[in-house]
């Protein structure tokens, strides 16, 4: 397998605004659209996409929505024999995207807190035997904790959401590559926010991860390794949506690095990639394939 991917899966409820509400604000919406998410199986779908052989480590409900969720997923070619049936609902999420094209996301977990290291254990020899494990934290800790143990080729970590509590010191020795967007380089630095690529530079060259790729959105990615930065900028494009971006580019890093590419080189592709995905509404909708990545750039 080239990469396993241990993560969320969701039922995403879209709804288009002409801006977002403020605190205490009730706004008008448009029709609301029930598609596939959750960072986990996003990435998955991302990868497989682009060419990759992807499993999803991972739990969904036990509902006609969470059948249909794992349907999904097969269908996109993504290895769902280790996507647990658990009581419930799937994870939900409510997303609100903006003219501007700029979401806010509320999510409920649903099924994804039932995802266990027990569960991550059974997949134990995948995990082991693939090149890449890509791994979020819309799952709880220990299983994420669980999957970078198992790991023997590149563990790939996209710190979101980050917990209020940071990320715990026995995971961060297991991380070979932090993904983080200027949210969450924030919050891991203990920082307001992020001003600018050169002070995300220095935030993430004091984190204890020797590599570090930060999404910095219309602006591209910056990548920190070995005590140097680069800024990979992003071609322009007319963006619709961006709630997908950061899992395609996760996704589309992950088929990089696998292929054995240099980081450098893997941020270039991802964030090509990323380009592409924003320009129709849902997370999904318009993850590119390998020939558009190719043919547009």
């Amino acid at each position: 397998m080239d990469i396993v991917v241990v993560g969320s899966v969701n039922l995403d409820q879209v709804i288009e605004v002409a801006a977002l509400p403020r605190p205490g604000e009730t706004v008008a919406g448009g029709p609301v659209r029930r598609l596939g998410g959750g960072k986990g199986a996003n990435q998955a779908v991302a990868a497989a996409r682009l060419g990759a052989a992807v499993a999803l480590v991972g739990a969904v409900g036990s509902d006609p929505d969470s059948e249909r969720l794992r349907a999904e997923l097969a269908a996109e070619g993504v290895a769902v024999e280790h996507l647990a049936a658990v009581p419930g609902p799937p994870g939900q999420a409510v997303v609100l995207v903006d003219r501007q094209a700029e979401n806010c996301i509320v999510v409920s977990p649903g099924a994804n807190a039932g995802l266990g290291p027990a569960a991550v254990a059974a997949a134990g020899p995948l995990l082991g035997g693939a090149r890449v494990v890509v791994a979020q934290l819309e799952v709880p800790l220990p299983a994420v904790l669980a999957a970078a143990r198992l790991s023997r080729g590149t563990f790939v970590l996209n710190p979101a959401p980050v917990p209020a509590t940071g990320l715990p010191a026995e995971l961060w020795p297991l991380v070979d590559v932090l993904v983080p967007n200027r949210t969450e380089l924030a919050a891991l630095a203990g920082v307001a926010e992020v001003t600018d690529p050169a002070h995300a530079a220095r935030l993430a060259a004091a984190l204890p991860c020797a590599r570090t790729v930060v999404t910095l959105g219309a602006a591209g990615a910056l990548v920190c390794e070995g005590g140097a930065h680069e800024l990979v900028p992003a071609p322009p494009v007319r963006a619709v949506d961006t709630t997908g971006a950061g899992d395609t580019f996760c996704g589309a890093l992950a088929v990089a690095l696998a292929e054995g590419r240099p980081l450098r080189q893997a941020a270039g592709f991802a964030v090509r990639a990323a380009a592409l995905s924003v320009q129709q509404v849902g997370a999904r909708a318009a993850m590119p394939g390998r020939g558009a990545v190719a043919a547009q750039f």
